[in-house]
């Protein structure tokens, strides 16, 4: 039995980062509402998580907390001004002037760029034989789809991932100065480039590309409310940390729990109708985001029977949740088929994810596609994992397909 009395969510090692669930499930049986140093909490049962997501009296605002964490600096913008860090009005009007980039138009336009950009990532994978799936494949992709998304020119492409890691690693509960000081320069640089992006095509409405949702956001009215430019920058940066980095660690934790698991993998070349339930069970066994956050504005009761103080900084464990033995039958199993199968990788309430649709598509194209052209995997090497606590993935996973 482990020992969870020190456990300090703040306090987290590399041990913790590379495999989570065994303390995760000792919280959640002995300490499901775990008090921090700080005075925060950590929740690790999925109920108290849900009910965290769907009360309208706990806040996503972190203006106050961003302020006391960042100081005045690039990063606080960044954070307080795009979508997921607010509250209504203001997210309710942000997230209507987003939807426009998601409407069934654009997500059909989409559809087919992801299959033609799928195709010729994979005619690269079959050339190469031996790679690392994550710099070849899982990073390429979203990559690729942003790019489109946002009208980023070829030349910054590569730039894409490094800008999201060094943004979203500012996230955690410790933040290196270093680390900090790169998530600073990466909005500040980025931040520059989709000015420009932005400028260009409010001066040229008409020159955007299949799948691009730029136009949607400059020139979309709610209530006769547009973006401003600062918001435009700061929330096309949110998409980019949205889309890039999650959609890299579905696939690259996907493919990782194929190779652990073979029997599930030749399960699902026997049947490939199976992506779309294989596609949720890796998002809830390694959920790409593992941890999210509220702050209580009253009181609340949580389902397990315990109160939460208002003003309670509360940290939500996705991981724990989503393996939840109340919840999900031999929570640790790995079964492409399990329904029902209510994760909540994507959050829930009125912060659910906006790109979910998007990003299960990228999931059942990607990994179908793959694992039906290449139905022989096997590892070459030792996986690297991405040094962070709020995001799960790889930043190298060497494999040999045929």
């Amino acid at each position: 039995m482990l020992d969870i009395s020190g456990f300090d969510l703040n306090a987290i090692d590399a041990a913790f980062i590379e495999y989570p669930y065994p303390t995760l499930a000792q919280l959640r049986r002995d300490d499901p509402v775990h008090h921090n140093a700080d005075g925060s909490v950590f929740l690790t049962r999925h109920d108290d998580c849900l009910a965290t997501y769907r009360s309208r009296d706990m806040l996503s605002d972190k203006t106050e907390a961003f302020g006391a964490k960042f100081g005045e600096c690039p990063l606080k913008v960044h954070h307080t001004t795009s979508l997921i860090f607010n509250d209504p009005p203001y997210h309710t009007t942000v997230r209507k002037l987003i939807a426009g980039a998601f409407t069934p138009r654009k997500l059909a336009e989409m559809e087919r760029l992801i299959e033609g950009i799928v195709d010729r990532l994979l005619d690269r994978v079959e050339d190469l034989g031996e790679l690392d799936l994550i710099a070849d494949f899982a990073m390429m992709l979203p990559t690729e789809i942003i790019s489109f998304m946002l009208g980023v020119p070829d030349d910054y492409r590569a730039e894409l991932r490094g800008y999201s890691i060094a943004i979203l690693g500012a996230l955690d509960p410790v933040v290196p100065p270093e680390r900090m000081a790169a998530g600073n320069k990466a909005v500040e640089d980025f931040g520059a480039i989709l000015s420009e992006l932005i400028d260009h095509r409010r001066a040229n409405p008409d020159s955007a590309g299949e799948g691009e949702v730029l136009e949607a956001l400059i020139f979309g009215e709610h209530d006769g409310r547009r973006l401003t430019q600062e918001e435009l920058v700061q929330n096309c940066i949110f998409l980019l940390n949205a889309g890039h980095e999650t959609t890299t660690s579905l696939v690259g934790n996907s493919i990782g729990l194929f190779l652990d698991h073979p029997d599930q993998h030749r399960r699902l070349l026997d049947d490939p109708a199976l992506i779309g339930s294989a596609v949720e069970e890796c998002l809830r066994v390694e959920s790409p985001l593992q941890i999210g956050n509220r702050l209580a504005a009253e009181n609340i009761a949580l389902p397990s029977g315990h109160m939460v103080p208002k003003g309670t900084y509360i940290h939500t464990s996705i991981a724990a949740a989503n393996r939840d033995p109340e919840v999900f039958e031999d929570p640790d199993t790995f079964d492409i088929a399990r329904k029902p199968n209510p994760h909540i990788a994507f959050i829930t309430g009125i912060h659910v994810c906006l790109g979910a649709s998007l990003a299960r598509m990228e999931g059942k194209i990607a990994l179908g596609r793959f694992i039906e052209r290449f139905p022989n995997l096997a590892a070459t090497g030792p996986r690297e994992r991405l040094g962070l606590a709020r995001f799960r993935g790889y930043t190298s996973l060497p494999i040999r397909v045929s």
